[in-house]
């Protein structure tokens, strides 16, 4: 075997180790398309378009941590890139398209309620990644920046689908913005879902219950189902925060025993 045989496998497999390390970047990438292609459809008046690429990049931000974590291929440039990408995708995106849709009319109160949605989300990812490893990992601190940015496009999808103007609905589009943002630098603790182990057995029902989820109620109506979906997920953190607060209300009545 010559010497230059071995040096030619090792640069092939050095080749492989830089393509997984590349792949999830490249589902990042992709999200970062669709929270441009968004932004360019909401000037071009295609707000059906830009809701929908906005949950399109939802899955892809989704798939590049589970990419790299299958394949090993971690890194702190990743890690950036990925906030870089949410911050656009999550953040300047929705703005944008509901300033566009609903809240341009409004004059100044309509940017500055853009404005501080866009904030929070750069607040809450900022947070996000300096506080990773000191939380608690069932919850998340406040609503993550994607379930904002689906609750903004789902409202607008829902309401284009039954044929409403973002005008006529210009001032809870409004409340709705500035709740979403406000939500995300708040301590509401929200349900992360992370320990969750796919790999276990699971019941029957479970596995049921997804596919009519996925396979028969969303695309029987995914406007209405997506928000509706988020909605609730919006709400779900208050809901907690309010039993936690009864809990421990209950707990410091109880007599002192000793």
């Amino acid at each position: 075997m010559s010497e230059s045989q071995p040096e030619s496998i090792e640069a092939q497999s050095r080749l492989r180790r830089r393509g997984i390390y590349l792949l999830p970047n490249l589902f990042t990438t992709a999200a970062l398309f669709s929270g441009f292609y968004a932004i360019v459809q909401a000037m071009n008046g295609n707000f059906e378009h830009s809701a929908i690429a906005i949950f399109i990049a939802m899955v892809l931000d989704g798939l590049d941590g589970r990419v790299a974590r299958m394949t090993h291929t971690q890194s702190e440039f990743g890690a950036e890139y990925d906030s870089m990408s949410d911050m656009v995708s999550f953040g300047v995106a929705p703005a944008l398209i509901m300033y566009e849709w609903a809240l341009k009319e409004m004059g100044q109160w309509g940017w500055i309620a853009a404005f501080i949605y866009c904030a929070c989300a750069a607040l809450r990812l900022a947070r996000f990644n300096t506080n990773i490893n000191v939380i608690d990992k069932r919850f998340f601190q406040g609503l993550p920046s994607p379930a904002a940015a689906a609750l903004i496009a789902g409202l607008i999808w829902v309401m284009l689908d039954f044929q409403v103007l973002g005008t006529d609905i210009k001032w809870f589009a409004l409340f709705v913005t500035l709740f979403a943002g406000l939500t995300m630098v708040s301590n509401i603790p929200f349900y992360s879902g992370k320990e969750i182990n796919l790999r276990r057995r699971v019941p029957f029902v479970t596995i049921l219950l997804l596919v009519l989820f996925f396979f028969v109620l969303i695309p029987s109506h995914p406007p209405v189902v997506l928000f509706c979906l988020f909605a609730g997920y919006a709400l779900s953190g208050y809901l907690v925060k309010v039993w936690r607060f009864n809990k421990n209300r209950k707990k410091s009545e109880l007599p002192d025993s000793s």
